[in-house]
């Protein structure tokens, strides 16, 4: 008896539901996605070899642009030390700050770089204007008048209890009596250690920068 031929047919496979949970897979992720936010104060750093990352707390950063303008910022998540610092320059120098302008120096990605007779000015403006703003930089280079002494005494005052993690970050072509100015701030506040902000290159495999910018990628 001959064998019975069954007819060949092409297999079907709905990949309706697959695609859908795809495209659900894909909108979570763009939604819950979160963009490392645009720095405020464009500064070129210089290269070098390192294995550490720099902290994100606790911070009190300088930063020198290319013009030796110095601007003082504390790191977001310090607000309650933001509050402190400002309200002790406004008791200090006479400044009068008001509640809105010491909360504006409080907020997220503040950042001071004006002298402090422009002090209330920088504060009562708009936060969408701020970049509009060309300001001159905290006094540093006049040994009489350096005000950023003033600022670290009372950033001292305000993370007292607390280790107050001080970076500088300078621009590749920052003028040197600016950087002269900042050392003499710190040792007039017994600030002695400081770390420098500078651009990764060549990070050792293993170390803790290396897996923080593995992550990210």
């Amino acid at each position: 008896m001959p064998k019975v031929k069954v007819a060949r047919k092409s297999t079907a496979i709905d990949m309706t539901a697959m695609c859908d949970v795809a495209f659900l897979l894909l909108s979570f992720f763009i939604l819950t996605t979160k963009f490392k936010p645009s720095e405020a104060l464009a500064v070129v750093t210089p290269n070098s070899v390192s294995a550490k990352a720099a902290p994100e707390n606790d911070v009190v950063l300088i930063t020198i642009d290319k013009e030796g303008k110095v601007y003082l910022s504390v790191s977001d998540k310090n607000s309650a030390e933001k509050r402190a610092i400002i309200t002790s320059i406004s008791t200090a120098k006479g400044l009068n700050l008001s509640t809105a302008q010491i909360a504006a120096f409080a907020r997220a990605s503040s950042y001071v770089g004006v002298p402090f007779t422009q002090l209330g000015s920088l504060l009562s403006t708009p936060v969408e204007d701020i970049s509009k703003i060309k300001m001159e930089g905290i006094p540093v280079t006049d040994t009489l008048n350096n005000q950023l002494t003033d600022w670290l005494y009372a950033a001292k005052q305000a993370f007292e209890g607390k280790k107050m993690e001080l970076l500088v970050k300078g621009d590749n072509d920052s003028k040197y009596p600016s950087f002269q100015g900042v050392l003499n701030a710190f040792k007039k506040n017994d600030l002695l250690k400081f770390q420098m902000v500078t651009n990764p290159e060549g990070v050792p495999a293993g170390t803790e920068l290396y897996r923080i910018n593995h992550d990210k990628k």
